[in-house]
């Protein structure tokens, strides 16, 4: 064999860019490949330079292509290189297919389409991980896709491994929609191993032709198996892609399915799968929670079929496909609003599920589902009830569920945790996607409580001056700014907190309990914290500077931080909040606002100008316009987010001149599928408040001609 890298020296690199430049360090980088000891660090380096994060593909990328399959294909590069290679082979191609053609470089799909030949014969290497590398790329070659299905079809009936034999299905479903020859006699195969007797099989036949089908190639991506499962599932997710895709894959992969259409022979496949087998059988890899995650979501558009099985498999023998099963019922519920007369009744009795972890899932999926979950508000309340296990998980989700209900039953149960060591709860916010377990915040638990503050502050106050770190008093005076003028008793707690770490949160939590508060605080202390703020903490100055002015009416501190940000091309969102507490008193500033109003169409920018223009005009006929096109692509589109819910806040404190709203506002509550952020615990909380606050600005607007 002759030198590798002989061909290195042929291409003009300074010609040439990566995401950091000029591209005259990649014959290095490439030449390193065949060191071994520098060849793994060289295979990162490419990834990083030449790949970077994805959305393009660089000018160096077709020079590079050649190399690194090469390379890849050299049984003297270390095993583990050759797999980072084959990722690095795999993104670019992706990337080269999905992203914008002015972000690809004009020579890369030629260059794709010359390297897929050499590609081909690695089907059968040596290395499992490799066959199974290499199917993943041949998915991305849609310029010779008539080739490629007949290489991977081939390669099916010689490959030993049960889940390389599913990639490659996979990879085939993927191509089927750009070939031409090979189309319908790949279908035909296709639905012959779907209905077949192999189980995994079988679901892996299912996910290739909904993957083949054009009205479902939008979503492929997101119907593949679980993440977790990347070396033995049929997905288009590679291993090193696992980490940022687990959070979110399993959770898409029904949503996504749910908005395209699915064959019926599609349907019974899978039911007959996960009631007609054993569920170890599914996949290989025995990952039996993710299974019915990914063979659920399969079902595509058939909502009705989705809620039977899931509605069976909550009462499945097998404590994993239970645990499956209450994951796609929390997808369904966090999406869809008649999902919750569907599958809540059943979710409620995994409440008395003999595995903890199921019971604790189905409570966080009750508190979640807030005042829908009331016919179930007595078995809540009996298991917070015991004091012996106030902070076991299910209860400590329990006593959520309680008080998303408003039910004082979760009352003297908190205060108990509370009073404990380890309360059971966290004191920070998790807002992560996906459907894990992760400890409540303490504020969520108890931010809502204050009409019960007579209870809970002895106990929180009794923590707030035991609390050793940061993370706890910063949660607790957050709890103390979510009750404002009934956490007035803390006040002695707070003050002493200003000479410490805490000191932001203290004040703000001072300044939330309103006039007691700014009576108390010692004016020398408050200019002394101004003057030297907490350090290491690079927003204390703002902060400071803010609540100041809310407990003594001196503005001019926090307008001397803020108010040049107004000017600043990002980041006006701060300083139009501000102008919107002063009121009239800002109206020297009411025409920069206007200019800025309509510079962006969503987003917090719209709804904190607004907010300043109509507080400090009394004006809407120039505000509610903004707001109004600042919320109604989320009417149609869905995945309103919390600025879109303050916006419609605003609009309820509008009143009646938001009246152009009453459509958009309308559209909000009649909507079936959630017009929130789907794929984690908040979506439903998000939807009702949203939903809360559309019939308050309803009302406000009906109250216009006497109608309520």
């Amino acid at each position: 064999m002759g030198d590798p890298t002989a061909r290195i020296e042929a291409v003009d690199w300074t010609v040439l860019n990566h995401a950091y430049g000029t591209a005259e360090d990649v014959p290095e980088m490439l030449r390193n490949l065949h060191h071994p000891e520098k060849a793994a660090d060289a295979a990162d380096d490419l990834l990083t330079h030449v790949h970077h994060q994805g959305g393009g593909v660089y000018s160096s990328a077709p020079a590079v292509l050649p190399h690194v399959v090469a390379a890849a294909a050299d049984p003297a590069v270390a095993a583990d290189v050759r797999g980072d290679l084959f990722h690095l082979v795999r993104s670019l191609a992706h990337s080269g297919n999905t992203a914008l053609p002015r972000f690809v470089t004009p020579d890369w799909p030629t260059a794709w389409e010359r390297a897929v030949p050499d590609l081909l014969p690695l089907l059968d290497d040596p290395v499992a991980e490799h066959r199974t590398a290499v199917a993943h790329c041949l998915a991305e070659a849609h310029v010779r896709a008539d080739e490629v299905i007949v290489a991977l079809r081939a390669r099916w009936e010689a490959e030993p491994e049960p889940a390389i034999r599913l990639r490659l299905v996979d990879a085939v479903g993927s191509l089927v929609t750009r070939s031409s020859e090979q189309r319908e006699a790949t279908l035909g195969w296709l639905r012959t191993l779907r209905d077949g007797t192999e189980p995994s099989v079988r679901l892996a036949a299912v996910q290739a032709l909904r993957r083949a089908r054009p009205e479902s190639s939008a979503a492929s991506a997101t119907t593949s198996a679980p993440a977790h499962a990347a070396s033995s599932a049929p997905a288009s997710v590679t291993s090193s892609e696992s980490t940022s895709a687990s959070t979110s894959a399993s959770a898409s992969a029904s949503a996504s399915a749910s908005d395209h259409p699915a064959d019926p022979a599609d349907g019974r496949t899978v039911s007959e799968v996960l009631f007609g087998s054993d569920p170890d059988v599914w996949r290989p890899g025995g990952r039996i929670k993710g299974n019915v995650i990914w063979a659920v979501g399969l079902l595509g558009y058939d909502r009705t079929g989705r809620t039977d099985v899931i509605g069976r498999l909550l009462g499945h023998r097998d404590p994993e496909v239970r645990a499956g099963a209450l994951q796609v019922a929390a997808q369904e519920l966090g999406r869809r609003r008649s999902a919750v007369t569907d599958l809540l009744p059943d979710v409620a009795r995994s409440l008395s599920d003999p595995e903890p972890e199921n019971r604790v899932f189905a409570t966080r999926i009750l508190g979640m589902c807030g005042y829908a979950s009331r016919p179930w508000a007595d078995a809540l309340a009996a298991m917070v009830s015991e004091p012996g296990e106030a902070h076991a998980p299910a209860r400590s989700h329990a006593l959520w569920a309680l008080s998303r209900l408003g039910d004082a039953r979760c009352v003297p149960a908190l205060a108990r945790c509370l009073a404990e060591a380890d309360p059971g709860f966290a004191f920070h916010g998790t807002h992560a996607d996906g459907w894990w377990t992760y400890r409540l915040d303490l504020v969520e638990v108890a931010g809502g409580l204050g009409a019960h503050a007579d209870v809970l502050l002895p106990p929180l106050r009794a923590r707030l001056a035991a609390a050793a770190g940061l993370d706890e008093r910063r949660g607790l005076c957050q709890v103390l700014t979510e009750w404002g003028p009934a956490a007035a008793p803390a006040i002695p707690d707070l003050l002493a907190l200003l000479d410490t770490d805490a000191a932001v949160w203290a004040l703000d939590a001072l300044a939330a309990i309103g006039p007691a508060a700014a009576r108390a605080v010692p004016a020398e202390r408050l200019r002394a914290l101004l003057d030297d703020p907490p350090a290491g903490q690079r927003f204390a100055p703002r902060a400071l500077a803010l609540a100041h002015g809310r407990l003594t009416g001196d503005r001019e501190p926090a307008l001397r931080l803020v108010l040049p940000e107004l000017d600043e091309p990002y980041g006006q969102e701060a300083a139009a909040a501000l102008l919107a507490e002063l009121g009239p008193t800002a109206a020297q500033y009411a025409g920069r606002l206007r200019e800025l109003l309509p510079r962006r169409t969503q987003g917090w920018l719209p709804l904190r100008v607004g907010e300043a223009l109509w507080r400090i005009t009394g004006r809407t006929d120039e505000v509610v316009p903004a707001l109004v096109r600042a919320i109604s692509p989320f009417a149609e589109q869905g995945g309103a987010h919390r600025a879109v819910i303050e916006t419609v806040k605003l609009l309820a404190e509008i009143g009646a001149d938001a009246a152009p709203a009453e459509s958009v506002l309308r559209a909000f509550l009649d909507a079936d599928e959630r017009p929130v952020e789907h794929g984690s615990w908040r979506s439903v909380p998000l939807d009702d408040e949203l939903c809360e606050a559309a019939r308050a600005a309803l009302l406000a607007i009906a109250a216009r001609d006497g109608a309520v």
